[in-house]
């Protein structure tokens, strides 16, 4: 909301939308991509080795992250190519399923209740997921690339508390930060148009 001219008060419906949007990347990306029942539970075979480092892995570069020690320029920025078509595909599903469910959500409040009208043009489904995409691809993927690397170094110099806390702050900071380039790329993208003060007015 801070990112947003008076705070999003003009822009609820938008701070909405990207609110319920990020719920469901937020869920999908802890969903599919832990090392866990729920990735094979959600469907197994070609989705779960995808989702897992096995490709990564036959391809000589990194597992998890692109800072792991031991490779090349190269081998890294495979890496980074590959977890970014990863966030990219899911932050497009989600922005889809998300942006929809917002979007249904806002009419059926003007169904409900004929007097309420939008102050905003409610996002395009397929432009706010593709601009979901976009961020999530670059974005996302350079901030979690960002942050394994540091984990990677820190936990071996921090006591384990100290660690924690670093990572409860960083990860809560990150948080913040994508919020922000989410609403700048939305913005560069035009999915998120603010009304003019005239139609403000006017409404």
């Amino acid at each position: 909301m801070s990112s947003r001219p008076n705070w999003g008060l003009n822009e609820l419906d938008f701070v909405f939308a990207t609110l319920v949007v990020g719920s469901v990347i937020n869920f999908s990306l802890m969903y599919l991509l832990a090392p866990t029942a729920g990735a094979a539970a959600a469907g197994g075979g070609i989705l779960q080795r995808l989702l897992s480092d096995e490709f990564l892995k036959k391809w000589g570069a990194p597992g998890g992250n692109m800072f792991e020690a031991g490779f090349g320029v190269k081998s890294r920025l495979v890496n980074f190519a590959y977890k970014g078509a990863i966030f990219s595909v899911i932050g497009m599903m989600a922005g889809v399923v998300g942006t929809s469910i917002s979007n249904g959500l806002l009419a059926l409040r003007q169904k409900l209740d004929p007097t309420f009208v939008s102050q905003n043009e409610a996002p395009s489904i397929l432009g706010n997921a593709a601009c979901w995409s976009f961020h999530m691809g670059l974005s996302s993927n350079l901030r979690y690339q960002l942050l394994g690397g540091a984990d990677t170094v820190l936990v071996k110099l921090m006591p384990q508390a100290a660690f924690r806390l670093y990572s409860a702050i960083i990860r809560a900071i990150n948080n913040v930060i994508g919020g922000i380039s989410f609403v700048v790329v939305a913005r560069a993208f035009g999915v998120q148009k603010s009304a003019a003060p005239a139609e403000l007015a006017k409404a």
